[in-house]
């Protein structure tokens, strides 16, 4: 008998410990499932992933007690104690908060299909409504230096318009969408993007690099795709904003936000209206402005219906009416001045979008239209009254996508879309005085497939080839990409990509323009023997990023390398009958541009948040390029410099009280400089200095309870150490493009909002 006990003292324990515990259970977040989260019983050895669905189970555990850690990028880390007993199995289910819901949101333009950020082959940057509100930036000019690898340049003294520069590369080299649409052409890319208020936009998604060939023409340097604001619940928002600018002048703004939802949710209307009024400013006290008179009234909506669970129909339209006039004698009609540009846009932009998606999950197909028509009356002149023009510029857009998911393709997943689109533009300029004509038609037909293949969960390819057919070139034109992405685990993403991409000879921002020097105008004209420009473009980057129980850090590494071929040039050509400068656009030889961007990224427990990008780079001529006749050429690309970034840091970005410091910083760069105005003698190739622009806005939210509204009162300084261009031309004969730095001096202002926040 005292030996049966002993023996069951002796077995019990071993059974005992031999049995082990599960602990399974689902994460999710408000937006549903957190998948490839990572839970981790602390300070043990045993841990795991959650899946696709956020579902996850830990096998083998010993009977204890421990602390279950739950982690994911975007969201704040959790932890939880649970008491395991022998043999059985837990259910926990976890519900995240979100931290930095950017880092891991649903995006769409490097795939064409909706991805997870950090699941996405092509790398994709968001610059959403917090940044915009963040920086105080009203426009979505203003707002997209906010981005590594983007800068923003004024590149008028006159009417001011501006032009994107991506990577190193001009304008022209980016594609914008407008909901995944390409219907922002030339002529709009001249004023457009000052045009459009911060208050329509729901977020922007950036790709840089040749990685969004499938969208068509002009995608060489990279793809910004504006998406408008979608309601997600009834609600209201009105502000107001008013600066003084260097104490002199007054800008302001006022913004409305409607939302509209059904009980249902399935229908839902947003609704957006803007309206601008800033005064001229002339910094120099010559009489002529440099920031122009500008007023600005925007509307427009976007509507959704589902009348099933698969079937989603968009709707989305907008207007845009704007005054600028810039020069001298600002209060007497335009031709009257000594110097002056007078534009009036009217601009209408509609698009329809309808999805079908399978019960099954794995067919989805999108029906898609959008159109866009602007009417512009401008004068562009010195001391003359018959440099009056008119512009007509209509885009049609249509085409359709077919997604096929195939759940067991080679051991893994793969999404197959195939499509076709067609893109008409057609662009009427003319100004009788300066037999100046633009009066064209082009057209635009592509055919894509393309391959989304998870091999593993840890390794994902993305090929793909557009063929194009467009009307100033002969013959088909393919765009092939491949791009990849290597998880690391939870934290590290490698990627990869190639592509090949084209640019059509046709009018180009820069075109569009008429720009003052010399006291005549510079025209350009472009070569009957114009011919395509073609591109190979390579990045490669890792993508890191970390979350533990107080913060969430990380960085990104991204080099770039483009190489152009038959790149276009701008050279002068000298003078025509009535001594106006006359620039010729043509193919030069080949030119390569090349760096580094570095994001970093770090938000300590909602006390402080910090994001911040620097580009090193280099764009150069394979031959020089005679921008002037009176002087050497140059392999240096224009208007580039080779260090450019920014930076944004909020304190207490959840709290009532915020206080954001931003800033952004551009070395020095080549800048053209046309002799002709007073002490002006010769061309001369300018070395800018350096600037950095540093802004301040301290922002407090208080709640009205009795109506359930909050109400923010912020103020702030923008470009607080007046880092502003010195040495703006005098007079009637300056040269109008000679303008660099940031796009405003020293500038307080004062906000007001009331609504949902």
């Amino acid at each position: 008998m005292i030996k049966l006990i002993l023996l069951l003292c002796t077995v019990l324990p071993a059974i005992a410990s031999a049995q082990t515990n599960a602990v399974k259970g689902k994460i999710t977040s408000k937006d549903g499932p957190v998948i490839y989260a990572t839970i981790i019983l602390k300070d043990t050895k045993w841990g795991t992933s959650a899946n696709e669905e956020g579902n996850f189970e830990i096998s083998g555990v010993e009977a204890g007690t421990y602390q279950l850690v739950v982690s994911a990028i975007g969201y704040r880390q959790q932890m939880q104690s649970i008491n395991l007993t022998g043999g059985e199995t837990a259910t926990v289910n976890i519900n995240l908060s979100t931290a930095d819901a950017t880092l891991n949101e649903v995006v769409v333009t490097g795939t064409r299909t909706e991805r997870r950020r950090l699941e996405s082959p092509v790398a994709v940057n968001i610059l959403d409504s917090r940044t915009f509100s963040l920086t105080q930036s009203n426009t979505l000019s203003e707002g997209l230096c906010f981005q590594p690898g983007l800068r923003m340049e004024t590149d008028c003294q006159t009417c001011n318009y501006t032009q994107l520069r991506m990577n190193g590369l001009g304008g022209s080299y980016s594609q914008l969408l407008v909901n995944s649409r390409p219907i922002f052409t030339s002529l709009m890319s001249l004023y457009g993007l000052e045009q459009i208020p911060a208050n329509m936009i729901e977020r922007v998604e950036v790709v840089r690099g040749g990685g969004s060939v499938l969208y068509g023409s002009n995608a060489i340097a990279g793809t910004v795709n504006i998406i408008t604001k979608e309601p997600q619940e009834s609600s209201f928002t009105l502000s107001n904003n008013a600066s003084v600018i260097d104490g002199k002048v007054w800008d302001h703004f006022v913004n409305a936000n409607v939302n509209v939802v059904n009980e249902e949710q399935n229908a839902g209307v947003s609704f957006f209206g803007s309206h601008r009024d800033r005064q001229a400013y002339d910094a120099n006290g010559d009489g002529f402005s440099e920031l122009s008179k500008l007023k600005n009234n925007s509307f427009g909506f976007n509507a959704y219906f589902k009348p099933t669970d698969q079937d989603k129909l968009e709707v989305n339209g907008w207007s845009i009416h704007e005054l600028r006039h810039g020069g001298d004698k600002l209060d007497k009609p335009a031709d009257q001045a000594n110097q002056s540009e007078y534009r009036i846009h009217d601009i209408l932009v509609g698009g329809l979008n309808y999805d079908r998606r399978s019960n099954t999950g794995k067919t989805s197909y999108s029906i898609y239209a959008s159109a866009q028509n602007t009417k512009r009356t401008h004068y562009t002149g010195i001391n003359q009254s018959d440099g009056w023009g008119n512009t007509k510029n209509h885009t049609l857009q249509a085409g359709f996508q077919f997604n096929y998911t195939s759940h067991n393709f080679l051991g893994g997943t793969n999404t197959f879309t195939t499509g076709a689109e067609h893109l008409y533009d057609y662009t009427f300029d003319e100004i009788e005085a300066y037999n100046f004509l633009v009066d064209q038609k082009t057209n635009l037909t592509g055919v894509f497939l393309q391959s989304d293949w998870d091999v593993t969960p840890a390794i994902t390819i993305l090929s793909g080839v557009r063929a194009n057919k467009h009307t100033n070139v002969n013959q088909l034109v393919f765009t092939p990409r491949l791009s990849g992405v290597y998880k690391a685990g939870s934290y590290t993403q490698f990627r990869a990509s190639y592509a090949r991409g084209f640019k059509a000879p046709q009018a180009f921002e820069t075109d569009l323009h008429i720009a003052f020097a010399g006291g005549g105008i510079s025209l350009i004209q472009v070569d009957p023997n114009l011919k395509e420009e073609t591109s190979d473009s390579f990045n490669a980057s890792v993508d890191f990023n970390k979350p533990n129980e107080h913060m969430i850090y990380g960085f990104t590494l991204d080099a770039f390398h483009t190489r152009l071929y038959d790149a276009f040039v701008l050279e002068e050509i000298g003078t025509d009958e009535n001594g106006n400068q006359q620039l010729l656009r043509s193919n030069g030889g080949n030119s390569t541009v090349k760096g580094i961007t570095l994001e970093g990224r770090l938000n300590y427990d909602q006390m402080f948040q910090l994001e911040s990008g620097l580009t090193l780079q280099r764009s150069r001529y394979h031959s020089p390029v005679a921008w002037s006749s009176e002087i050497d050429g140059t392999r240096t690309y224009l208007r580039t410099p080779n260090t450019y970034g920014y930076y944004v840091l909020t304190l207490l970005p959840q709290s009532r009280f915020t206080a954001a410091f931003s800033g952004v910083i551009t070395g020095p760069m080549l800048v053209p400089h046309f002799g002709g105005a007073p002490g002006v003698v010769e061309d001369v190739l300018y070395t800018s200095p350096t600037f950095v622009e540093n802004n301040l806005k301290l922002a407090y939210r208080f709640t009205l309870k009795s109506i359930k509204q909050d109400l923010q009162l912020s103020a702030g300084v923008q470009n607080m150490f007046n880092q502003y261009q010195q040495d703006f031309d005098i007079g009637k004969s300056r040269d109008s493009n000679y303008v660099y730095g940031p796009a405003r001096p020293r500038t307080f202002y004062v906000g007001l909002k009331f609504g949902l926040m």
